[in-house]
This record gives C-alpha cells, sequence and structure tokens, in this order.
C-alpha cells in the first residue's frame, strides 16, 4: 500500500513558511491543553496527571492517521464525564487503582470499536448528520462547555446536570462571587478578546495563562483564596495493558460504542468546521481511524478516552495553525511537561482556565448561520411547504435544544431524528406543478404556471412535473394531485408528465403510474412521460405495469403524439410500437 495511503493528509502541501505559525499555534494549543487535560481527568475521576497521560499519545497517532490538518484530539468534557458514568455501572464500588485501571480499558475499548467501524468504512454514516443538524450540534456544545466554565470565572462551585440546570445554579450562587476569581477571569477574558480582534498574530492564551501564573506567583493570589490548578505529579507513565478481566473488558465493550459516537460526532463537527474555512475536505471514515488509533494509544500509556476536541481546536485554528505539525509540537511540549514542568502549571488560575476555554468557543456560537437557515426557507418554500418549508432551521434548533437539555449523545440524534422525519414529510408531499410554455413553438421553455398565470395552456392539454422522485411515499399524493389537475382541464385529451425533476421511481410508483394512467383514461385522456432518464425508463420497462404509457424525449415530442392517436381512446395509435416517437426503446442504453 502506498505510504500515502496509510499516513494522514494532514500534512498535505507542507511548506516551510507553516513551521513558525504551526509552532505557534503547538505552543498555544499545548498552553490550553495541558490545564484543561488536568481538568477533564478529573471529571473522569481519575487523577489528573491521567490527562496528559492521554494526551501525548492521542495527539501524534491522530496526526499520522486522522484527515484533520486542524483537528485537536485530546481528553475532553463530553467523554470525559461518559466515561466515569460507564465505570460507575460497570464497577460502582471500585478502588482508586482499579477505577483507573477500567477508565484505561475504556480508552481501549473505544479505540478497538472506532478502528473497526472505520475498517468496515462506515464513516458514511455520517452523511446522515446534516450540516444544519451538526451546525446546531456545534452551537449546543459550545454553549454547554462555556456555560461548564463559568464557574470558574466566579469562583463558585459548579452545578451538575444540563445546560439550564447548570445555568439555573450559577444564577442562585451568585451572591456567592469571589471578587479576586471574577476579577482575573474577567480580565483574563477581555485580554484574550481584546488580542484575537487587534492583534491576531500573539498567542493570547499563551501569553495570557503564563501572565497569570506570573501575578499568582509574585502576589500570592493563591494564599488569599483564588483558586488553582494544584498538585501535579511528574515521571512517564507505565505502559501496557490495563489489568481488567475479560468479562469487564466485554462490559466496556458495550457501552464504548455511545462513548465512540459522542467522540466521532464532536470531533467531525469540528474537523468539518474548520476544514471548511481552509477549503479542504474530511475523510469520515480516516477520522473513524484517527479515533481509534488516538484512543487505542491512550489506553496503552495509562491514559483516558479521547475525542476531537471543539475548544482545543478552535485554540489551535484560532492561533494559525496550517497543518498536523501544531499538534505534534503540543504533544512534545507536553511531554516536557509530565517530566519536567507540572509544578509550573500548579499555578495556573482556575479563572484564567475557563476565560482561555470560553474565549477559545465564543466564536463557534454562531447564532447568524440560524437566522440565515431560517430566511433560506421562506417565501415560495413556504407556500409549497407549510409544515416543512424551514426543516434545515427545524432540524438545527433541535440539534441545538437537544444537546442543551439532554446532553450531547441524545441531543445529536433528536437532531438526526427530527431532520428524518421531516425529510420524510417533505417527499411525501412534493410539489406538484402545472406547466405552460414560454416562448414561441421550437424555442419554448415549460416553467410552473404558479410563477407565471399570465401565460396559457394549449387547450386539451396538461403539462405536470413533480419536483420529487416518484416513491412508495409520495405515490397515492402525485396520483391524487394529478386526477385533480386533471378534472379542471376541460375536454382533456393528453396529460404529459414531464420527468426533468424526477430523476427515480421505484415499482411502487410504476404501479401508481399505470393505475393514473388507467383513471385519466376514463376521464378520455391519455397519460404520456417526457424525458429520457434512463433510470426511470428502466425501472417502468422491468415492472411491466406500464406498458401502455409512452415516453417521449422531450414535452414538444410529446405533445406532437396528440395528432396521431384517437382521443378518449386511451391508446393514441403510436403507442402500441413499444418505442417514443424518436425511436429510443424504454431501456434504450444511450441515456
Amino acid at each position: 500500500m502506498p505510504v500515502s495511503r496509510i499516513l494522514a493528509p494532514s500534512f498535505a502541501g507542507f511548506r516551510t513558511a507553516w513551521i513558525r505559525p504551526d509552532v505557534v499555534a503547538g505552543l498555544t494549543v499545548w498552553a490550553v491543553l495541558v490545564p484543561e487535560s488536568l481538568a477533564y481527568a478529573t471529571i473522569a475521576g481519575v487523577p489528573p496527571v491521567v490527562g496528559l497521560y492521554a494526551a501525548v499519545p492521542a495527539l501524534v497517532c491522530y496526526a499520522l492517521i486522522g484527515s484533520s490538518k486542524h483537528l485537536v484530539v485530546a481528553p475532553m468534557s463530553a467523554t470525559a464525564a461518559l466515561s466515569a458514568g460507564v465505570i460507575a455501572t460497570v464497577a460502582p464500588s471500585a478502588d482508586v487503582g482499579t477505577y483507573v485501571a477500567l477508565s484505561t480499558a475504556l480508552a481501549l475499548a473505544t479505540g478497538l470499536v472506532a478502528l473497526a467501524a472505520g475498517a468496515l468504512r462506515l464513516g458514511f454514516l455520517a452523511s446522515f448528520i446534516s450540516e444544519p443538524v451538526l451546525k446546531g450540534f456545534i452551537i449546543g456544545l459550545a454553549l454547554t462547555i462555556m456555560i461548564g466554565q463559568l464557574p470558574n470565572l466566579f469562583g463558585v462551585e459548579k452545578g451538575s446536570g444540563n445546560f439550564f440546570e447548570k445555568a439555573w445554579d450559577l444564577v442562585q450562587h451568585l451572591g456567592q462571587t469571589e471578587p479576586l476569581a471574577i476579577t482575573v477571569g474577567g480580565l483574563s477574558l477581555a485580554a484574550l478578546l481584546v488580542v484575537r480582534r487587534f492583534l491576531p498574530l500573539v498567542p493570547g492564551s499563551l501569553v495570557v495563562a503564563l501572565v497569570s501564573i506570573g501575578a499568582v506567583v509574585l502576589l500570592d493570589l493563591d494564599d488569599r483564596g483564588l483558586e488553582i490548578v494544584g498538585n501535579i505529579d511528574s515521571g512517564l507513565p507505565d505502559l501496557g495493558l490495563p489489568g481488567v478481566g475479560g468479562s469487564e473488558f466485554v462490559a466496556l465493550l458495550g457501552a464504548s460504542v455511545g462513548v465512540m459516537l459522542v467522540g466521532f460526532a464532536e470531533g467531525l463537527g469540528a474537523a468539518k468546521t474548520y476544514a471548511a474555512r481552509s477549503g479542504y475536505d474530511i475523510d469520515a471514515n480516516r477520522e473513524l481511524m484517527g479515533l481509534g488509533a488516538a484512543n487505542i494509544g491512550a489506553g496503552l500509556t495509562s491514559g483516558m478516552v479521547v475525542n476531537g476536541s471543539l475548544s482545543k481546536t478552535a485554540v489551535n485554528g484560532s492561533a494559525g495553525a496550517r497543518s498536523q505539525l501544531s499538534t505534534v509540537v503540543a504533544a512534545a511540549l507536553t511531554l516536557v511537561t509530565i517530566l519536567f514542568l507540572t509544578g509550573l502549571f500548579e499555578k495556573l488560575p482556575e479563572a484564567t482556565l475557563g476565560a482561555i476555554v470560553i474565549a477559545a468557543v465564543i466564536e463557534l456560537v454562531d447564532l447568524p448561520s440560524l437566522r440565515r437557515l431560517w430566511r433560506v426557507q421562506t417565501g415560495r418554500l413556504a407556500t409549497l411547504y407549510p409544515v416543512t418549508a424551514r426543516s434545515d432551521f427545524v432540524g438545527a434548533l433541535a440539534a441545538l435544544l437537544g444537546v442543551l437539555v439532554f446532553e450531547t449523545l441524545p441531543g445529536l440524534a433528536i437532531g438526526i431524528a427530527v431532520s428524518l422525519v421531516l425529510l420524510i414529510a417533505r417527499t411525501s408531499r412534493p410539489h406538484t406543478a402545472r406547466l405552460v410554455p414560454v416562448g414561441t413553438v421550437g424555442q419554448r421553455v415549460w416553467v410552473d404556471s404558479a410563477r407565471h398565470s399570465e401565460e396559457e395552456m394549449p387547450p386539451q392539454v396538461l403539462v405536470v412535473r413533480v419536483e420529487a422522485p416518484l416513491v412508495y411515499a409520495n405515490a397515492d399524493y402525485v396520483r391524487s394531485a394529478i386526477r385533480e389537475m386533471a378534472a379542471s382541464v376541460p375536454d382533456l385529451r393528453l396529460v404529459v408528465m414531464d420527468g426533468a425533476t424526477t430523476p427515480s421511481v421505484d415499482v411502487t410508483a410504476a404501479g401508481m403510474l399505470d393505475q393514473l394512467s388507467v383513471d385519466l383514461q376514463r376521464m378520455g385522456a391519455d397519460l404520456v412521460l417526457a424525458g429520457n432518464i434512463g433510470q426511470v425508463r428502466d425501472v417502468l420497462a422491468e415492472a411491466g405495469e406500464t406498458d401502455g404509457i409512452r415516453i417521449f424525449s422531450s414535452i414538444e415530442r410529446a405533445l406532437a403524439s396528440l395528432e396521431q392517436g384517437s382521443p378518449g381512446t386511451g391508446r393514441p395509435a403510436a403507442l402500441r410500437t413499444g418505442k417514443s416517437d424518436d425511436g429510443f426503446l424504454r431501456t434504450h442504453p444511450n441515456d
């Protein structure tokens, strides 16, 4: 297999000019990654240093396999919380050593599941997550991350539950705000936003982190009540498989599917967001493989579950990263930190850490995109599809609220389910337009009469267009709509269905066309199809239920056939030949 198929495209097109911005971005990511990894390890219920153990191999493994040039794979809050929940279910009374071993085993299980999904090329399942749903999911996740960091800024205890429960808990504890924490946190956040706005080339997160650490050391702010990260163990981790039994690992393997889905969804969302900004593509199968390799690497180095991080990817992108060299730099610096610099980050204020995370994700709360989704479905579409006119907006809003109310995985599932339901609803009631000619004979264009009400339809003829595939879900609706239109045309002799916007048909719809043909014959009219769409002709021919319906290459040729038959017979003379007027068989290979 060529090396290009094994290694990631994350270094594709690499230029020496990228080294400086990648190194600066790596420094910035490192400044955020170290304290965040310590914090997320605490969420997972393991010692803080476990987060650092997981980060180093995760960053390197993903850089070698993944497809994103910006995605940072490391411990994250959502999967850390899921890890704690899974371990509590599998071993509710485990001691610290067993708890750490199970957490490490869960990382291995998650990695194996992700690798299997990537090997089976199940990345296509990501196509069921529409862009609007992904947008709503990202906004909801960013808001959830922000509300989880606000207590650090105010110096109050963090609440639990969903977004609204955490927000209400914060409101209730505002009276206990620590002046020192809100001062440090507020100044840190303001400095980060100002630097981003006016000095975009300066690594704001790194500068603010170092300045705040310096302030703590010089002014003894921790002795005055300011919360800091605290003690961090140093030294390399134990390497190898965790000490868990087979039955416990099997239990973790089942639970790891949900953990993998959450990690994949968040990582894919972050990867696609920054890939779109930089003009390259994301391979969903590679993302699964990259996620799997990162978790296996973390599991073999006494780490915890990792996934693509929305907040740290935002930091990476904002700092100017151009390739995965930035994450390799961050991994090297994190390794140096484990060995020599854990004491430095012990003095980092929790308020500054919260400010760094909030500043990183605030730009991902893209409310203008929701307004754009609302506007794009107004006007004519709202008239045609009164129920599903704003399906993209509804799907995005469902995912957003789902994440805020039910948290990450249920929120994503709700968004996908709502989108699919709206898609089915829209497909089941497609717009069926009555067409009228614009222009002179021979150069006419057939358009929707609702948009060109001043144009007149030729007498005794009805031309219609179904703006959707003909499938079992909409067959009865289309039949009823065309019959209703046909009943309004005096002395109707011919009904032409334009296939320009009907790319496919299934067996149920083929049977419906035969029934419709019989219905129209009773009204004294014939049904013909216009448009040489090969897939439609093939299905109609194989279905064997529409032998009496001719297919013409154009609407004009179909209208010309009206002169070849006797009105009301249901069989114009040319129909019995089984060929179209220009010699095309229904299954002609030249589509």
